[in-house]
């Protein structure tokens, strides 16, 4: 999570960087986690892992990258602790605590974290659970989980929420404040209150996830490793809530799509859209997980619970061996469903897309013609996407070009740019061919 550069960070080779960008996506949640467990404050575990990267830019040029750079930079982060808490006398009993622990650790090994996998998903869940406490806002709970368990810089989550970095930055900072003020505990809670915090939880995991599966900057489309992460995250909240429909429902959509993701992409890298995927590369796998999933949150009468709902829609695709083959049909009237369970415009556009396939383009088009005057997607690249490519379908293909350059001019994603270029390449050969 490193935003920008620094004056520590400057002189740091391009190939050392890229190694610690690497590790601040694996690695930085599990970091402020275990840190947060030392300090009991989420603000300051932050703070502390930020000391400790700052040191890898300044040390691993020289040294090299360590064998488990995660337990190099926890390790570091805690002898920062100490040195804060010396600093700080009234806190004189907490720094004797992380001293000794810190002191155990230190002599059985330099690079260790202690009690491995089952202690950092302990600190995951409450770290996850922390930011999404309801003395925060809506909206700042999710900017604080992904910022701290997603490893998303601001600008990731601005496009994420089509709103200004200056907002999103403001979000993050108020939140730990707000959450240091309340005295918040690092926990993961129980009952009714874990309850409260579930849909908060839901929908910042399945951000992250959607962060990974299209990306919304940098070069690459997608980002698989918060795919991974998100999944991860997901199936321990199962483990944790097997009776919640909603969970099993939010994994089974992410299982589903992340199937698909060998077939996203060609030999260079570039997208390959959903209905000319080669449908022999999903992972079929991952599927049966997310059908087995699906069943489950049906079975706890989730069926109509919004990702439920997104879940069986990616289902439909999945049960599909050719793309001429998918269920357009049951595909609209899901999509009709969740407008009503959770309406939103990207949900419309998504509903556009499918009452299209199932009616014809220009049904699809005017459902997308009523969003155009929609605030929050004056931003979004994809509505003029969708819209370029059913003005295609209509043989309006000067429209659809100008709607694909629009779309290009929207992305941050080198490759979601150059997609839709090409795209409006295409139409406008397409255009000249019918105006000879």
């Amino acid at each position: 999570m490193i935003d920008g550069p620094t004056r520590d960070d400057r002189r740091v080779s391009g190939d050392t960087r890229a190694v610690i960008e690497t590790v601040v996506r694996i690695e930085f949640a599990r970091v402020v986690g275990g840190l947060a467990r030392y300090t009991g404050d989420v603000g300051v575990a932050e703070e502390l892992a930020q000391d400790a990267l700052v040191a890898a830019l300044e040390q691993w040029p020289r040294t090299g990258t360590p064998p488990n750079p995660g337990a190099w930079l926890t390790t570091v982060g805690k002898r920062r602790a100490i040195d804060r808490y010396r600093r700080q006398r009234t806190l004189a009993d907490k720094y004797g605590e992380i001293g000794r622990d810190l002191a155990e650790e230190v002599a059985a090994s330099e690079l260790e974290v202690d009690d491995a996998h089952r202690q950092i998903d302990d600190d995951i869940l409450r770290l996850i659970f922390t930011a999404c406490h309801p003395v925060l806002a809506a909206a700042a709970r999710v900017a604080l989980t992904l910022r701290m368990v997603g490893g998303l810089t601001t600008t990731e989550i601005a496009r994420a929420h089509l709103v200004s970095e200056a907002t999103i930055a403001q979000r993050i900072v108020r939140a730990k404040k707000t959450l240091a003020a309340a005295e918040v505990r690092f926990e993961v809670p129980i009952g009714d209150d874990r309850r409260v915090r579930l849909t908060s939880v839901l929908g910042v995991i399945y951000l992250i996830f959607n962060e990974g599966y299209s990306a919304t900057a940098g070069d690459d489309w997608m980002r698989p490793e918060l795919c991974v992460e998100a999944v991860r995250l997901g199936r321990m909240l199962v483990a944790l809530m097997p009776e919640e429909s909603e969970a099993h429902g939010l994994v089974a959509l992410m299982e589903i799509q992340f199937s698909r993701v060998a077939a996203r992409t060609g030999s260079n890298g570039e997208p390959i859209l959903l209905l000319e995927q080669n449908r022999a590369r999903w992972d079929r796998l991952l599927i049966n997980r997310g059908f087995a999933a699906l069943d489950r949150a049906v079975a706890l009468g989730g069926q109509h619970r919004p990702y439920a709902l997104q879940a069986e829609i990616a289902a439909c695709h999945a049960r599909a061996p050719r793309a001429e083959d998918t269920n357009w049909s049951r595909l609209a009237s899901a999509y009709d469903v969740l407008a009503i369970v959770s309406p939103s415009p990207v949900v419309e556009l998504n509903r556009a897309v499918a009452v299209s396939m199932a009616i014809g383009p220009q049904a699809g088009l005017d459902i997308v013609d009523t969003l155009l005057g929609d605030r929050t997607l004056a931003g979004y690249h994809l509505l003029p996407s969708v819209r370029g490519d059913l003005l295609g379908k209509l043989g309006r293909f000067e429209e659809a070009a100008v709607e694909f350059d629009r779309a290009a001019t929207l992305t941050n994603n080198a490759r979601e740019h150059e997609l839709s270029m090409q795209r409006a390449r295409d139409a406008r050969a397409l255009a000249s061919r019918v105006n000879r």
